[in-house]
């Protein structure tokens, strides 16, 4: 079967079941609309990050789950989990924030496999000074760009395609 999808031609053979057909141009269009503000987002608030304090896009968001995290920190298999990162990911970017005096890796006395990851003084210093300018951000490029009943179907949206995630990826569960 031959199938177009957007501007090219595809030829496969497909299992026309709900699960598996081909996208049709509407559900294409929001898709590809959402990967595309997605990756434009990130990529604005990343670049205002990167220039203003110099940090990254995972470093912010280590920072953030970290920074709202108990004082005692936050378990590296947790923080993996909240991040929906590998274990790999995960020990190198950890590896590099300790480096830059971020954060700190800590053993724990009552499991001597886990460790947990805690903000430094100047880790706490650097989610307080880039919090309200990537806040400034999100408003800016987002949520003035949307009006209410738009925030309510994002809510919404959002809310629905995590519980569909849910039952088979119960670790992206919040």
């Amino acid at each position: 079967m031959e199938q177009t999808v957007g501007a090219s031609t595809i030829g496969y053979r497909v299992d026309m079941t709900s699960r598996s057909r081909p996208l049709n141009r509407r559900e294409q269009a929001a898709w590809r609309g959402f990967m595309s503000m997605q990756a434009g987002l990130r990529a604005v608030l990343a670049s205002e990050l990167q220039q203003q304090f110099g940090l990254s896009e995972p470093d912010y968001a280590v920072l953030v789950e970290v920074s709202e995290a108990p004082a005692e920190g936050l378990r590296l298999r947790d923080l993996a989990a909240r991040l929906a990162w590998d274990k790999s990911r995960l020990s190198k970017q950890i590896g590099r924030m300790a480096a830059r005096g971020l954060v700190e890796r800590r053993g724990l006395a009552t499991d001597a496999r886990g460790a947990v990851v805690v903000l430094t003084a100047a880790g706490h210093d650097a989610i307080a000074r880039a919090n309200p300018v990537h806040s400034a951000g999100v408003r800016r490029w987002f949520i003035d760009a949307l009006t209410r009943t738009q925030i309510d179907a994002m809510i919404e949206i959002s809310t629905a395609v995590a519980d569909n995630l849910a039952p088979a990826h119960p670790e992206l569960s919040r």
